[in-house]
């Protein structure tokens, strides 16, 4: 069985060397891919000087640019699994194989390393505009998904392919509501997530909120009304 963890970087140079050695270490025989989204720091740099497995983008594309990158990667190479993994150590590579389990146990085409199968959301605005985000996914697909917004994805073969080759497919939240309305099978494992050790998120509290709508707007309007037939 062949498993390919994706991990898309920006700007990720204190923390891109400790992400791999997680991986290596705690993920044997899984393999890897950074793909370098155009970094203006040393991320393409230290690749390079680690033999690092890279793909270097020209231009900064984006966490759906980035990944849809990896995906391509993985289709080309024949793997039957793909893992989305952040390359900023919040993702801890001991819970890989047992994603990859859970897939092949229960036939998922995704499954979610979800923060909250077992507790409860903490909270806060970003954790509202999370439950808010399960709320819409339960109402339009019939299946309430405990953690949506978790970066860390495990796909399938087929995933994978649709993924690679589909521009409507995103690794967000209205792509998971997507697919379980295509008749894909979502599933959920628990797993636990650090801080980010070094560099900064991406998202500032504006953003986040404007994520979140854009998330809310997208599943009810697009997915739904997709559902519907219209």
């Amino acid at each position: 069985m062949k498993v390919l963890a994706i991990i898309p970087a920006y700007n990720e140079e204190e923390n891109i060397v400790s992400t791999v050695e997680d991986l290596l270490e705690n993920a044997p025989g899984v393999d890897y891919v950074i793909i370098d989204d155009g970094s203006r720091d040393r991320t393409r740099e230290i690749c390079e000087e680690r033999s690092f497995h890279f793909v270097s983008l020209p231009v900064n594309l984006g966490l759906a640019g980035g990944f849809q990158a990896g995906m391509k990667y993985a289709l080309e190479r024949g793997y039957d699994y793909a893992v989305q993994f952040d390359a900023d150590g919040q993702h801890s590579a001991a819970y890989v194989w047992p994603m990859v389990e859970r897939a092949e146990s229960t036939g998922s085409d995704i499954v979610v390393g979800s923060r909250f199968c077992a507790q409860k959301k903490p909270f806060s605005a970003r954790m509202v505009g999370s439950a808010l985000i399960t709320a819409i996914i339960k109402l339009t697909t019939g299946q309430k998904i405990e953690d949506p917004t978790s970066g860390m994805r495990l796909f399938d073969k087929e995933m994978i392919r649709a993924f690679a080759c589909n521009y409507d497919y995103s690794p967000e939240p209205d792509t998971l509501a997507l697919v379980i309305l295509s008749g894909g099978k979502v599933s959920e494992i628990q797993v636990e997530m650090r801080d980010r050790t070094a560099g900064e998120s991406y998202l500032n509290f504006t953003k986040s909120v404007a994520y979140m709508l854009r998330v809310c707007i997208s599943i009810l309007f697009v997915q739904w009304f997709r559902k519907k037939g219209c």
